[in-house]
C-alpha cells in the first residue's frame, strides 16, 4: 500500500528536476528535507552525472541542493516552534500515515537532539531517518535561528557534496556502484562517527579549560 503511493511520488519528483533544471533540484530537495521521506540521493547523484556530462553546472547544482535543504528545514524547524510539541503528537496521531512519520521516529530524533545538543542539526544530516526530523526538535527547544541555520547549511552542504560526488565519479558506472552502496552508506556513517568523537572531545577540554 505504501509503495503503492510513494513510487508514483517519487516519479512526479524526479519528472519534476528533469523538466526544471536547477529549480526542480531545489523543489526535490525541499520535499527531501521537510516531512516526505524522499531519498535525496535520486536528485543529487544522477546531478553529479550530469554534471561530469558538462550538462549542469557543479557550482548551481550544489547551491540548489544547499538551499532546497535548509529550506525543507526551516519548513520543519518553523511548524515545530509554532505548533508545540503537543500539537505535533496530535497531528501525527492522526495523520501521520498520510505524513509517512510516526511518534517513534519523532521520539528518536528528539533523543538524539537532547543527547548531543545542537551539534545534532549538524551531524544529524548525514544520518538516514534523523535527517529528515532533526529540525523538529530543534525548532520544539527553540534553538537559536542562527545557530540552526548554520549547523544545517554545514551538514547539508557536506551530505550534498558527497552525493554530488559520487554521481561525478561513478555515475558512469551505475554496475559498480549498485554493487558498492553498503560499503559507501558504511564509509559515510564512519565518517559521522568520527565526526561527533571529535566534537565529544572537543566540549570535554573546552569544559577542563
Amino acid at each position: 500500500m505504501l509503495e503503492s503511493i510513494i513510487n508514483p511520488v517519487v516519479a512526479f519528483v524526479l519528472s519534476l528536476v528533469s523538466q526544471l533544471g536547477y529549480l526542480g533540484i531545489f523543489i526535490g530537495m525541499v520535499i527531501e528535507s521537510s516531512f516526505f521521506p524522499f531519498p535525496s540521493e535520486i536528485i543529487l547523484i544522477p546531478a553529479g552525472t550530469l554534471v561530469a556530462q558538462g550538462e549542469l553546472s557543479l557550482g548551481l547544482v550544489f547551491l540548489m541542493g544547499l538551499l532546497g535543504s535548509l529550506a525543507g528545514a526551516l519548513i520543519n524547524f518553523f511548524l515545530a516552534l509554532i505548533l508545540g510539541r503537543k500539537t505535533i503528537d496530535l497531528l501525527l496521531s492522526k495523520y501521520g500515515k498520510i505524513l509517512f512519520l510516526n511518534k517513534e521516529k519523532l521520539i528518536k530524533s528528539d533523543t538524539y537532539f537532547q543527547k548531543h545538543g545542537e551539534v545534532t542539526t549538524f551531524v544529524g544530516r548525514l544520518i538516514p531517518v534523523i535527517r529528515q526530523l532533526i529540525s523538529l526538535p530543534a525548532g520544539f527547544s527553540k534553538m537559536n535561528l542562527f545557530k540552526f541555520c548554520l549547523f544545517t547549511s554545514l551538514g547539508a552542504g557536506l551530505w550534498s557534496l558527497i552525493l554530488i560526488s559520487i554521481g561525478y565519479f561513478f555515475g558512469a558506472n551505475s554496475i559498480w556502484f549498485s554493487q558498492n552502496t553498503d560499503l559507501i552508506t558504511l564509509s559515510i556513517l564512519l565518517f559521522v562517527v568520527i565526526i561527533i568523537i571529535v566534537y565529544v572531545l572537543y566540549n570535554k577540554k573546552n569544559k577542563r579549560s
